[in-house]
Order: C-alpha cells, then sequence, then structure tokens
C-alpha cells in the first residue's frame, strides 16, 4: 500500500451531498456501517478503502457518491409536505458521460445543457445544468421501470398492495428492486434472452421490452423541462446500452430534442481514478463528508 498515492472507492448511498470528491472521514463510516440508509453493496467501498489504508499515509476517497444530490429548490418539492424527492442515482457514470461528451465537444461542461441516461438492472436519468445535476430521476421510485425494478407506480395502488401483502418494508423493498420490471413481466432480467424470444416471435416481449425503452424516453423529455427544451445533447450509458434495439428505440422518440450519443457500458473505475487524480494534482478540491464543504487549503 505504501507504494500507492491513493485508493478511489465507490461513494454509497449515504447522506444526500454535493458531487466531489471526498475525503473517507469518521462520519463516513458510521453512516456506511448503519442501517439508516438504503442497502447497496457501494456502501461497503469506503470501508474497505479504510482498511486498505489504515495504518499509512495513504488516503481514501469516494467520487461522486450514489447519494449526490444537487436537484433545484423546484424539482425538491413532491406531492406530500414530508415526502420531498430525492436523488438517488448512478451519479459517477452519469457525470463522467457528460463530463467526456463536454470534451468531444471541445466545450466546458459547466456551459452545456444535458440528459444523461445509465441503463442497467437499475435505470437513472439526470439533467446536467452549470454542471450540476439539477433534476433527476431512479428506477427505485419514481423513474421507468428497467430489468429488475418497478420504477413509478401508482401510489394508491401501491399502498393497497403493500398493506393486503403484509410484507414489512425490507422485504417489499427487495420486492420491488429484485423482482420488479422485466423480471416481473417475462421472469428474467437478462436482455439477451428478451431479444431471443423476441426475434423468435414473441409479441409479449416485444411489448414489455419496448415499454421499458418508452418509459425511459418519456423520462428523458420530461426532464428537458428543467432547461426550457434547450438540450445540448443526450447521453445513453451502462451496459443496457449495449442493445441497439433498446437504445433505437429511445432514440427515436428524443432526438427532437438534441443529439443522441450511445456510450455502451460502464466507465465507473475510470471515473474514481480520474477524481482522485484531480485531487492529487491540485486540480479540485477535495470535499469534506457530510457538509460537502471544500477542505481547507494546508
Amino acid at each position: 500500500m505504501a507504494d500507492c498515492d491513493a485508493v478511489a472507492a465507490r461513494g454509497g448511498p449515504l447522506r444526500p451531498v454535493p458531487g466531489g470528491v471526498y475525503r473517507v472521514n469518521a462520519a463516513m463510516l458510521a453512516d456506511a456501517a448503519s442501517d439508516r440508509f438504503v442497502e447497496h453493496v457501494s456502501k461497503l467501498a469506503c470501508l474497505i478503502a479504510d482498511g486498505l489504508c489504515r495504518g499509512t499515509d495513504v488516503a481514501c476517497f469516494v467520487v461522486d457518491p450514489v447519494s449526490t444530490d444537487e436537484l433545484a429548490d423546484v424539482s425538491r418539492v413532491g406531492g406530500l409536505k414530508d415526502l420531498p424527492r430525492k436523488a438517488l442515482t448512478h451519479a459517477l457514470n452519469l457525470r463522467r458521460t457528460a463530463r467526456e461528451f463536454a470534451r468531444r465537444l471541445g466545450r466546458p461542461y459547466e456551459e452545456l445543457n444535458l440528459i444523461t441516461a445509465h441503463l442497467g438492472g437499475g435505470t437513472s436519468i439526470a439533467v446536467h445544468h452549470g454542471g450540476q445535476m439539477i433534476d433527476s430521476v431512479d428506477a427505485n421510485g419514481e423513474g421507468p421501470f428497467s430489468p429488475e425494478r418497478s420504477g413509478g407506480l401508482r401510489s394508491d395502488s401501491l399502498a393497497r398492495m403493500a398493506i393486503e401483502s403484509g410484507r414489512d418494508f425490507a422485504d417489499l423493498r427487495r420486492f420491488l428492486t429484485r423482482q420488479g420490471g422485466l423480471v416481473s413481466h417475462l421472469g428474467t432480467s437478462d436482455a439477451r434472452e428478451v431479444e431471443r424470444r423476441i426475434a423468435a416471435g414473441d409479441a409479449h416481449a416485444r411489448l414489455v421490452y419496448e415499454a421499458m425503452a418508452y418509459q425511459v424516453a418519456k423520462h428523458i423529455c420530461a426532464l428537458a423541462a428543467a432547461v426550457d427544451g434547450r438540450v445540448d445533447g443526450i447521453i445513453l450509458t451502462g451496459g443496457l446500452a449495449r442493445s441497439a434495439m433498446v437504445t433505437e428505440w429511445i432514440r427515436r422518440r428524443v432526438a427532437f430534442l438534441g443529439p443522441v450519443e450511445v456510450v455502451p457500458g460502464e466507465a465507473e473505475m475510470a471515473a474514481l481514478a480520474e477524481g482522485v487524480a484531480r485531487v492529487l494534482a491540485g486540480e479540485e478540491s477535495a470535499r469534506v463528508y457530510p457538509t460537502g464543504e471544500p477542505e481547507p487549503a494546508e
């Protein structure tokens, strides 16, 4: 470990914080070890990083955690006073693909209005303005359904099902996030299997699969309202972006907003390394968890 300059770890769904690079500290470790937040394996990353670096002078960081929250005030207001909207997205990949799009365009990321959609077992979509993700949706809450997750559902129907099923919260949440989407309709989360069924003439599989793409497109169009419809680019990324069928269905419905670029796969490991490298090079200040304030200059 002494040969390392730093360790970069995935940031989990902890307290809402602005995007950026955070030095792992005691508050973060305590939150990651608690059961106060959404259960997700990414919560372990900062604990592992701390274990690797303990007893050395090597610093450890997380970058653009899942709970990155830069929502504009107007987008945070929900239909119930006690249930404000919140951001839980694939922030690491969404931000990185937006930065790379801006670089290829030869313009500063902060000057562009972009919409990025991470398509995978779970799907999240964010709109970027002024270098921040000012609104977003995800398949754990109100976004499109995905291979495993139910996405947004009618609240009255969901409340009735929850009461009548007798499930506790943990069990119901597992059901909605592991047995929803394609799994619920088709019994599989494997997009390749679904496309094989479609190729074999399965009309129901085609309907459900296209409905998933339709919901992604609908939410992309809705998020364009956050920037008055002035969209400089739409980027489709994540594992499911490898599907030409899905991305073409989405492109057809959203291309009127602006150019659509497909960046298949996940660049999250590169995003982690690049974020920490910017801090080590003095190009960006590390932030303090959970305040989000920049670390004081030495």
